[in-house]
Formats: structure tokens, C-alpha cells, sequence
């Protein structure tokens, strides 16, 4: 067996036997729909979060902020500890899910990834009043997703849909939604 073969053969038992490699679709998957009552929780935590964040001045509450925005935009509410508690403790008490699009709802999350990544950065290159500044906007706009149900990121994307920026097949479900309302 050559040194190709046998590489070849360790990547295809590294995936399981019959498959030729990782699919990425389902690394990077997000759920559609999602619970709405399960995104204003995280939205709620976050905002905790943030909050404790900005009054303790701390980097690593900072990092913390950027690093669960970024495995939920990325990974949906697999890996993040913040979504896993509010999808498998906090939402399930609250009774019956409420169904929303999901695209727009990662959307959001990325909206929330570069602003709290853009904050990182500032914070490290010693400009942290504008790093604090940045964490104010993302806790208002988490706090208008948790406290009063409205998702800044999604209003945005919607936007951006019907202009023609986000095209229809990336949310249907919202294309649908936006015929309904004209």
C-alpha cells in the first residue's frame, strides 16, 4: 500500500466506512425553524452577561460575549452553553415552542459576532471606550429580542430580503411572510 492509499484510507475510516468525507452542511447547520422562546432566553442571558460584562470592566466577560456569539452563529445552539441551556433547560419549562425562521435569526447572531469581535478588538488595542460602547448597542439589541420580542438583526435581514440583497431561497418561509404583509 502506497503512502497515498494509506492516507486515503485513514481519512475515509477517520468518517466511517463508506463515506468520502466530512460534510460541512451538517457542522455548520442551524436549525429552521427555531424556538422563539428558546432565542429570547439566550438573548436574555446574553444580555446578563453583557451587562456584568460592562459594570466589571473584564476582557474575558468581553471574550465570553464574542466567543458564544460566534459558536452560535457558526454551530446553531449545539456547542454554546448559553443556547444549550436555554433550548434543553429553560425553554422546555415554558411549555409549547413558538416557530420562527431560523435565517434570520443567524442573521442576528452574526450581526452580534462582529459587533462583539469588533469590540474585542477595540478593547485590546486600547480603545475600550468604544469597545463598552459596542456592548451597550448588542445589550440593547438583546434586550429589545428578550424583553419585548422584537429582533433588531431579523427587521434587517427582512430589509435586506426584500430588496433583493438576501435572496428569496436563503428564507422562503420569510419571503412568504413578506408577500403576506403587502
Amino acid at each position: 500500500m502506497t503512502k497515498d492509499n494509506l492516507s486515503q484510507s485513514s481519512a475515509r475510516q477517520a468518517v466511517g466506512p463508506g463515506k468520502a468525507g466530512v460534510d460541512w452542511r451538517v457542522v455548520f447547520a442551524f436549525p429552521n425553524p427555531v424556538n422563539e422562546y428558546a432565542a429570547r432566553i439566550t438573548a436574555g442571558l446574553v444580555v446578563l452577561l453583557a451587562v456584568a460584562t460592562l459594570l466589571t470592566g473584564s476582557a474575558l466577560g468581553l471574550l465570553a460575549v464574542a466567543i458564544g456569539f460566534w459558536l452560535r452563529v457558526l454551530f446553531g445552539p449545539r456547542i454554546s452553553p448559553l443556547a444549550l441551556l436555554s433550548v434543553k433547560v429553560l425553554a422546555p419549562r415554558i411549555g409549547h415552542a413558538k416557530l420562527v425562521a431560523g435565517p434570520p435569526k443567524r442573521f442576528a447572531q452574526g450581526i452580534g459576532a462582529a459587533l462583539s469581535s469588533a469590540a474585542v478588538v477595540l478593547y485590546f488595542t486600547g480603545f475600550q471606550p468604544a469597545a463598552w460602547i459596542l456592548l451597550a448597542l448588542l445589550i440593547v439589541a438583546a434586550s429589545l429580542e428578550a424583553f419585548v420580542g422584537f429582533c433588531l438583526g431579523c427587521a434587517i435581514f427582512g430589509i435586506l430580503q426584500r430588496r433583493g440583497l438576501i435572496p428569496a431561497e436563503v428564507c422562503e418561509a420569510c419571503e412568504n411572510i413578506a408577500l403576506r404583509r403587502t
